[in-house]
C-alpha cells in the first residue's frame, strides 16, 4: 500500500519520501489498518511468501535485521526465528495505527523491537541485513533508497527485496487487469477516477528500478517470481 499512487497490496506501512502529504496517507493507512492487516496475513499463499523472504536475507543466529516498512509486523516473528532470541529484529514504519499492531504482535518478544521512522533515512546504524516487502513501489526515489540499504549493511550483509508489479507471464494479460484494478482501487484517495500517470505504470517504473539498483550492488543474486508473476522476490549479497 501506498501513499502516493501506487499500491502493492498485503504488505507493509507508509513511507515518507512519496508524491503527496504526510497527513492524507497517515488517514488512509491508519483507518484501513485493520483490513491490511487481516490481507498481510490471510491472502493465500503469503505465509509461504514470508518465511521465503525470511529464509533470503541468509541470516544467522545473533544477527541483526532490520525491515524497512514494517507495516502491521507479519514478517517479524519470520525474522526473529531466523536470528534467534540471541540476535535482533528491528521493524520500522512511519504510520502510528500499523505500528500499534505490530507492537501487540511482537510484545512477547524482547529482542524484536519497532519503531517511527523513515524508511528512506532508517533511524539505525548497523545491521547484517534489510527486507523490505512491497515498499519500493511507494518511494519516489526507490533506487535511492535501496543504495542507502545496501550502505546499511555494507560489503557481505544481505537486503532483499519483495514487491508486486504487473506480471511478464505469457499469460499475464487477465492477471495484470485485476492487478490494475486492485491498485487503482487501493490508491489514494479511492474515488479518484483519472491519474496524470497511471498507477500500476508508476509502480513497474519503481520496481524496476529498485531491483535493478539491488543487482547492480550486488555480488549474488537470487531471483524468484509468485502469485502468477505479479510478486518478485530479489536478495543479493552486497559488493
Amino acid at each position: 500500500m501506498t501513499a502516493d499512487g501506487t499500491d502493492e497490496t498485503t504488505g507493509a506501512g507508509t513511507e515518507t519520501g512519496t508524491d503527496t502529504g504526510e497527513e492524507d496517507a497517515q488517514a488512509f493507512y491508519g483507518r484501513w489498518a485493520r483490513l491490511y492487516d487481516l490481507l498481510a496475513r490471510k491472502t493465500p499463499g503469503i505465509t509461504a511468501l514470508r518465511a521465503r523472504a525470511a529464509a533470503a536475507c541468509r541470516l544467522e543466529s545473533g544477527d541483526t535485521v532490520v525491515e524497512m516498512g514494517c507495516g502491521t509486523g507479519a514478517n517479524l516473528p519470520y525474522l526473529r526465528e531466523q536470528v534467534g532470541p540471541e540476535g535482533t529484529v528491528i521493524g520500522v514504519d512511519f504510520t502510528r495505527p500499523v505500528l500499534e499492531r505490530a507492537r501487540g504482535l511482537t510484545v512477547e518478544y524482547d529482542n524484536v523491537h519497532v519503531v517511527r521512522g523513515d524508511a528512506t533515512a532508517p533511524p539505525v546504524a548497523d545491521a547484517d541485513a534489510v527486507l523490505a516487502t512491497f515498499v519500493a513501489g511507494m518511494l519516489a526515489d526507490p533506487a535511492g533508497a535501496v543504495d542507502d540499504w545496501c550502505d546499511l549493511v555494507g560489503s557481505d550483509g544481505h537486503v532483499v527485496l519483495v514487491n508486486a508489479a504487473r506480471s511478464r507471464e505469457w499469460y499475464g494479460t487477465p492477471v495484470n487487469a485485476v492487478f490494475r484494478a486492485v491498485v487503482v482501487l487501493s490508491t489514494p484517495p479511492t474515488t479518484k477516477l483519472r491519474y496524470e500517470t497511471s498507477p500500476h505504470e508508476l509502480l513497474d517504473d519503481r520496481i524496476d528500478a529498485a531491483h535493478d539498483r539491488l543487482r547492480d550492488r550486488s555480488a549474488a543474486i537470487a531471483h524468484e517470481t509468485h502469485a502468477f508473476g505479479v510478486v518478485r522476490l530479489t536478495g543479493g549479497r552486497i559488493r
